[in-house]
């Protein structure tokens, strides 16, 4: 029985050591494909982020400008009521 169990460890690490050399082979493949991913990931994210910031700027301009048209209505309203 000692015997037994021996030859099914000894069995064991090596397939434990051939899966784990299978899965250091599959990470080594897989970073070729992450970087360039991660690459495109991060070019997507400034050129989103330059886009909303222009997109703000745009908000920006039209808020202020109503903002202004609001605060002549007012202050001729003022006017008037004095």
């Amino acid at each position: 029985m000692r015997a037994q169990s021996e030859q099914q460890l000894k069995d064991t690490k090596l397939r434990y050591e051939q899966l784990i050399a299978a899965m250091r082979l599959a990470e080594s493949r897989i970073e070729l494909v992450l970087k360039p991913f991660r690459d495109q990931v991060l070019f997507l994210k400034h050129n989103l982020n330059a886009k909303a910031i222009a997109s703000l700027r745009d908000e920006l301009i039209q808020v202020e400008s109503g903002t202004d048209k609001l605060i002549k209505e007012l202050e001729a309203s003022i006017a008037e009521a004095d």
